[in-house]
């Protein structure tokens, strides 16, 4: 229960400040642990990719293997009735595996600001991401095969490759990242590229994009590869068949024009 007033502190004694159950918010502040950080912290790294595992999932591909505030602020808990305004970090020591950081958190507690300091040990374990696993084990459930017009003017199987790695290239700007994440690795052909992917969605859905962005011809098709605790295993063929210089979907493009490639 708050209150103001003639009451005072029965701690300090001090009157005129908002009181909870009879304690001021400094008097309370000194009394409470307004947030608290374990004697260890651990954050595991990909050390191909850099990306983290948070729970049970892998976030963040892409990432520098440098810590910052994002891995080291869910490390902090805090007091229900805190609120965190801000968290600087300034690392104090390191070796291999084992950081040390201090922390100061700009916090409100019960109406009024402090910052609160303290020191958090983390260390860095790396372990392999399932995808950067399958990657190097060559794991793959589906390929997109890019691939020119069967029918129209012949291309030279150079001038095609380069044509259809522009296009691609084109294509993985619009993508989501999750998509670009499944992608394991292509291989040149004197047709075009085969593209394994780690998950079929990303696959499909990046064919798909292919067929909005540019036009493309679609022909899906699976092959069965074997079982697993009694389900059928699939790797699924995704034939994209790109026009040569297709505009993007939706995009006029002047009789002059010349197409800007990465």
């Amino acid at each position: 229960m708050s209150s103001r007033g003639g009451e005072f502190c029965v701690v300090c004694g001090r009157t005129g400040a908002p009181l909870t159950d009879g304690v001021c918010a400094e008097c309370a502040a000194a009394r409470t642990e307004l947030l608290r950080v374990p004697g260890r912290g651990v954050v595991t790294i990909c050390p191909t990719c850099g990306a983290r595992k948070v729970g049970a999932h892998w976030e963040g591909s892409g990432r520098s293997a440098v810590l910052t505030g994002q891995d080291l602020d869910p490390l902090v808990v805090v007091h229900p009735e805190v609120a965190i305004r801000s968290i600087g970090w300034e690392e104090t020591q390191a070796s291999a595996l084992l950081h040390q950081f201090h922390g100061a958190a700009r916090a409100r507690f019960r109406g009024s600001e402090r910052t609160i300091e303290f020191d958090l040990t983390v260390k860095v374990e790396h372990r392999t991401c399932p995808a950067c696993s399958r990657r190097s084990g060559r794991y793959y459930t589906a390929v997109l095969q890019l691939r020119g017009l069967e029918e129209g003017p012949r291309e030279k199987a150079e001038a095609r490759r380069t044509r259809l790695d522009a296009q691609w290239t084109r294509l993985l700007r619009d993508a989501r990242e999750d998509w670009k994440q499944a992608i394991g690795w292509r291989e040149p052909l004197p047709e075009g590229w085969d593209v394994f992917v780690v998950d079929t969605l990303a696959a499909r859905s990046m064919a798909r994009l292919a067929k909005q962005k540019f036009g493309a011809r679609l022909k899906e098709s699976a092959t069965l590869v074997g079982r697993k605790d009694g389900t059928d295993l699939y790797r699924v063929t995704f034939c994209v068949r790109l026009p040569p210089d297709a505009p993007e979907a939706g995009r006029r493009r002047p009789a002059n024009a010349v197409e800007q490639y990465p």
